[in-house]
């Protein structure tokens, strides 16, 4: 399974679902790839005003402040219906 982090430099929340992320890799079978919107005008116009935003084999399934639980429960679902 594929984690896309969409982040920018100096974006708190970013470096907290990094962390978060980063934890959940340990009990979860996934990798992440983190994509500055900065370093893509259709990734800037597209997300400027969400970041950070997490998408999941190709779905944004969640954006802004993200809570733990709610990523851990989204890997597992995205996981269990593959």
């Amino acid at each position: 399974m594929q984690v896309v982090l969409y982040t920018r430099k100096t974006c708190p929340l970013c470096e907290e679902v990094k962390e978060m992320l980063t934890a959940l890799q340990h009990d979860l079978n996934f990798s992440v790839i983190e994509k500055d919107i900065y370093s893509d005008e259709r990734l800037l116009e597209q997300f400027h005003l969400m970041i950070p935003v997490i998408e999941i084999d190709g779905e944004v399934v969640m954006y802004g402040k993200i809570q733990r639980e709610n990523i851990r429960k989204r890997l597992l679902y995205k996981n269990a219906i593959r």
